[in-house]
């Protein structure tokens, strides 16, 4: 069965933070790859989820280099619902913006155009660089209404190491370390500093079905109805089961 028509129309999302392992929103099915041209920085300030005003949290976003290489996840959203409670979790809590980029299976012969989610030094929670040292303690610092600094950036390594081991993220798994090396050395709990709670990942096991890059039609369809309906993309393809995240 060719699924072309029915990718053609399609609406992907990539996530490279905690949308790998939380995504919050239905979707039809999610695979795992990269993007080029970006490198991951926890250089992003954050008041509403994993810190507060008086003591901000860091997250990722992206930052452009041309020979950097970032592993996540891809969601093929589902409804009209995960566009609206992705723009108020990642844009106006967040400060992020979007825009979009090509999104590679992991054996690099697949690929579709995604909306990316991005913060730059332009957003009032700006951090920007800092000794990686001093970012670890900001973040084994922190903790806001999602839960502790700590758990995102772990969750995070966590679901690399797992679904994309031939990862390489010297910056995360950097922090990883350093972060890790806090919490034993302050002898802080683990357990308390994840939420002691699981999550169910839900990723597709075949490779997507789509066009080759150089085929810019799905580009523009995507970018046209990003543009056309604001936020309130509605899938022109024939529903499946909802898959959503188990907690």
């Amino acid at each position: 069965m060719d699924n072309r028509n029915h990718d053609e129309n399609s609406l992907w999302v990539f996530g490279y933070g905690s949308l790998c392992w939380y995504p919050g929103f239905h979707y039809k099915r999610s695979t795992v790859g990269y993007i080029r041209g970006f490198s991951r920085k926890f250089w992003q300030g954050n008041t509403t989820h994993r810190g507060t005003t008086e003591k901000p949290g860091r997250v990722a976003t992206l930052v452009e280099e041309k020979e950097g290489v970032v592993y996540g996840r891809a969601f093929q959203v589902q409804d009209n619902a995960a566009l609206p409670y992705l723009q108020n979790r990642e844009c106006t809590l967040g400060g992020y913006i979007t825009t979009i980029t090509t999104f590679y299976s992991r054996e690099g012969y697949r690929s579709i155009p995604v909306i990316i989610y991005i913060a730059t030094n332009k957003n009032e929670h700006w951090l920007g660089d800092a000794p990686l040292y001093n970012i670890a303690k900001q973040i084994s610092e922190c903790s806001g209404p999602s839960g502790h600094n700590v758990e995102y950036l772990l969750r995070l390594a966590e679901f690399i190491h797992r679904y994309l081991p031939e990862a390489h993220d010297e910056h995360l798994f950097t922090l990883e370390i350093l972060v890790r090396s806090r919490i034993k050395e302050n002898n802080m709990c683990l357990t308390t500093l994840m939420g002691d709670r699981d999550f169910d990942i839900d990723l597709e096991d075949n490779e997507i079905d789509v066009r080759d890059e150089d085929d810019d039609l799905v580009s523009n369809n995507v970018a046209n109805n990003l543009r056309d309906n604001s936020f309130q993309f509605i899938s022109q393809v024939p529903g499946r089961a909802l898959r959503c995240l188990k907690i």
